[in-house]
């Protein structure tokens, strides 16, 4: 499984997306939240701007990728 690093508290869902490479845009990604593709730790998510914290599992057509806290 793939992870991606976050230097803050959270990432918003759609950032997330882009930085993972699973979307190509902030675009796609609201499209793709807004049609239930997305999920969050199991359960679809429709909130672009959901706060993702470190542990979060997010899982988008067959991929999928969890959230870690970079360590400074």
């Amino acid at each position: 499984m793939q992870e991606i690093y976050i230097r803050d508290d959270f990432i918003k869902l759609g950032q997330a997306l882009k930085l993972s490479g699973l979307v190509d845009s902030g675009v796609e990604a609201k499209e793709v939240i807004n049609e239930g593709k997305v999920f969050v730790n199991g359960a679809a998510e429709y909130r672009r701007g959901k706060k993702c914290v470190p542990g979060d599992k997010i899982s988008y057509n067959d991929d999928s990728f969890v959230i870690e806290r970079k360590q400074v």
